[in-house]
């Protein structure tokens, strides 16, 4: 079956996280995407660990092809490569590629119809877009630190990376964007996605309470608005992890009370309406976490699950990785890793599409497909290939 972007090629440019988890997630629906990487080394990423894992996570279903940039050789090739594609990423910093010219005024002479997508901490242009930044630095910036946490501590980071793997989702909606756009035009254009824009996007629901009470809010821990039960609860048999966050809205609250067995709390003045419930929710949160104790997290979710009530176990990473629902919809799966053979686990796509199903591929060596593509996309012989490795270009 055809994927949704099969015929589309893609130069993935970047390292780290932000950038291949985009190209990542093209190549899961089609797309051809050709990891460019120095001949030494190649994708920092690769080197970061002893088990390679923060590079494989972030780049199956890519090819890797090697080009010393630097060269004239290595130049005139990625020129042929680029007036083939579709798409370029790049997230190397300021005048980077400009100095090797690769920016996006010469790129797009080269390919008038190249989608040139541009990853950068805080964009291009502005006031911070001389500064460097990583994941936790979007987040302090994006506002996201200072809305996550308990009221006694500091402001807090999530591991979760909505700074990195966000801003590589909200690029590859932009990429997707530019290429239906082309389809109307018959050209391309920049796109350009910033760390900071990213995570000030996801904390929007912050930026309207603001407004809403006049100010920045106090940190509220694991508390979600004013709702209770609605927070974190302890559960048996009283580990690290036994927790699971229940939340009930308002007509829940008599099936929250069946699955207790605690009818007669209807009648409770301190919890009869929801402003009641919230002002006593530390009652009412001790009473609900004396039931939960009892049960594991899953059979608490289960119980809660069951009767229409929102609940969910807090997993950790292995019980992510086991989890039978992850692994029946593709979401946990076995690749195997380029150089030991040996399987790592995996996430999948997230995103499901009934006429483009993703089956993942290993990550690539370093230069693993160098020689193909430059076959393909270049006419490089066999024998001009020997002359390309001795010099240092490939």
């Amino acid at each position: 079956m055809q994927q949704a972007l099969s015929g589309i090629r893609v130069i993935d440019m970047t390292h780290n996280q932000a950038g291949p988890a985009c190209a990542q997630i093209l190549g899961f629906f089609g797309a051809d995407v050709i990891k460019l990487e120095d001949p030494k080394g190649g994708d920092v990423a690769r080197s970061q660990s002893n088990d390679g894992l923060f590079f494989h996570v972030f780049n199956a279903n890519k090819r890797s092809l090697t080009l010393n940039l630097k060269s004239d050789a290595g130049r005139e090739l990625f020129r042929q490569v680029i007036a083939k594609s579709d798409v370029l990423i790049e997230n190397f910093g300021p005048g980077a590629l400009e100095r090797l010219g690769f920016g996006y005024d010469a790129v797009s002479k080269l390919n008038p119809k190249l989608i040139y997508a541009t990853i950068k901490g805080f964009g291009t242009y502005g006031p911070y877009s001389h500064f460097k930044s990583f994941e936790p630095i979007a987040q302090a910036m994006g506002g996201a630190m200072c809305v996550t946490g308990f009221p006694d501590k500091p402001p807090t980071y999530v591991w979760p990376a909505i700074g990195d793997s966000g801003t590589g989702m909200h690029m590859a909606i932009g990429i997707l964007t530019a290429l239906q756009q082309r389809h109307a035009t018959g050209r391309g254009q920049h796109v350009e996605v910033s760390m900071q824009d990213s995570v000030v996007n996801l904390i929007r629901v912050s930026l309207r309470d603001h407004q809403r009470y006049g100010g920045p809010l106090e940190r509220t821990g694991n508390q979600l608005g004013r709702n209770s039960p609605g927070t974190t609860y302890a559960c048996a048999p009283g580990g690290p992890n036994d927790y699971v966050f229940l939340y009930a809205q308002p007509q829940m609250w008599p099936a929250v009370l069946q699955v207790m067995g605690q009818p007669e709390l209807a009648e409770d003045q301190r919890f009869k309406t929801p402003a009641a419930r919230y002002e006593n929710r530390a009652a009412l949160d001790a009473i609900v976490e004396a039931w939960t104790k009892k049960h594991t997290k899953h059979e608490v979710m289960k119980l809660m699950g069951d009767a229409g009530v929102p609940c969910g176990a807090c997993q950790d990473t292995a019980e992510v990785l086991a989890d039978p629902h992850l692994r029946a919809r593709g979401m946990v799966v076995d690749l195997e890793e380029p150089t030991s053979g040996r399987t790592y686990q995996t996430v999948g796509s997230p995103i499901k599409l009934s006429d483009s199903p993703v089956e993942l591929t290993r990550p690539p060596k370093l230069g693993e497909h160098t020689e193909t593509l430059l076959g393909e996309l270049c006419g490089v012989s066999a024998a001009d290939m020997r002359g390309l490795k001795e010099k240092g270009v490939v």
